[in-house]
């Protein structure tokens, strides 16, 4: 074989074992960059599965959870890693919607990401009939109860009926909301310039005597009150009108 012909072989054949050794890099570098992705979903599930099965078992919580792991950024590019460690990031909690922390231990580089996770918890529930305006008493037949989603806000739900009947709306609510601590607030059992008891205890001994409020009274907050005598004292609110002052 003449060197021309020789040249016109190997060029060719040159060319196409680059476009092959092109393609191989690619798709390893492909590999790479999906492989860490599906290993950081599956670790993610086993430790969230873990820690909130232990949780449930402490608390013997009757709640019925359901997980939903979210995705990466798809512009990360996260060099493989032999050991991968899923932690809480501080102020967060595996509750609703939040993130779990996942940092490389072992690896060609010491990555720390975020993957988003999504906690729900269905349980019973009181739940409102109807709508309610702001500042209304909340009676005995304005709920009743289903099963909702507990992580859906961040405010605990009420479970005892005993600790909303009788509280009002905090706020305008709406008909199929269930009842949460941030919704409701004491009732307000007396005006500011009302007639009080100051109920005074220490140990051993008690004496009542007449008042005047100085301020609104609700039940189981702080109070002012004047004195016949005209001293300004402090107590907590126990009804509609006694307020109770420790010595």
């Amino acid at each position: 074989m003449n060197r021309i012909a020789q040249s016109n072989f190997v060029a060719p054949l040159l060319h196409s074992l680059g476009c092959i050794l092109v393609l191989f890099v690619a798709m390893a570098a492909s590999a790479q960059d999906a492989a860490p992705t599906v290993d950081l979903l599956g670790v993610t599930q086993r430790w969230v599965d873990l820690a909130l099965s232990k949780g449930a078992s402490a608390d013997r919580s009757p709640l019925r959870i359901e997980v939903s792991m979210g995705n990466l950024d798809s512009r990360l590019r996260l060099a493989p890693c032999a050991q991968i460690e899923p932690y809480m990031p501080v102020n967060t909690r595996l509750w609703g919607k939040t993130r779990v922390g996942l940092r490389c231990l072992k690896g060609t580089s010491h990555w720390n990401v975020f993957l988003p996770v999504t906690v729900k918890a269905f349980g019973p529930a009181w739940v409102l009939r109807d709508a309610l305006p702001p500042g209304s008493t909340i009676k005995a037949e304005d709920a009743i109860q289903a099963d909702v989603d507990w992580a859906s806000e961040a405010s605990p739900i009420i479970g005892d009926a005993a600790q909303w009947i009788g509280q009002v709306t905090a706020y305008s609510l709406s008909a199929g909301q269930a009842l949460r601590q941030s919704m409701v607030k004491p009732p307000q059992v007396f005006q500011a310039g009302a007639p009080v008891r100051i109920l005074a205890q220490g140990p051993g001994f008690s004496v009542s005597s007449d008042g005047q409020a100085l301020n609104p009274g609700i039940v189981g907050q702080a109070a002012r009150v004047r004195t016949e005598g005209g001293r300004v004292v402090s107590g907590v609110v126990l009804d509609t009108h006694t307020v109770k002052i420790d010595l």
